[in-house]
């Protein structure tokens, strides 16, 4: 089964604008819904908090604490369709660093739920 991590926007989150939690990204990923192609497991869900400085460090941290290096990184929906957006970072932008740092697939968004 591949093995994926998933980064959300904690202030998204914390906040309650549309997004409880990480619910909505562990129920595609368990029955391979939205961008998840097939049910996965996930073995971490990473919160980014503003201004997302210390996201790729604590992302590192993840992979390292976990043991296992994802198959795939999926930057969740509430990170990827944001209005308004992220003020600090595009999820692009960050999509891109990630990749480039760990050389892992990175796919924007995670599910379709309204």
């Amino acid at each position: 089964m591949k093995k994926v991590g998933v980064i959300g926007c904690g202030s998204y989150m914390d906040s309650g604008y549309g997004c409880p939690g990480e619910w909505r990204c562990l129920k595609a990923a368990a029955l391979g819904e939205g961008k998840f192609d097939e049910p996965v497991q996930v073995i971490w869900h990473l919160k980014c908090q503003c201004p997302g400085r210390s996201t790729v460090s604590n992302l590192d941290m993840s992979i390292k604490m976990s043991d296992i290096k994802p198959d795939a990184i999926y930057v969740s929906s509430c990170m990827a369709y944001a209005m308004p957006d992220c003020p600090y970072r595009s999820a692009e932008e960050l999509a891109m660093v990630v990749q480039e740092k760990f050389g892992i697939d990175v796919i924007l968004g995670t599910h379709e739920y309204h």
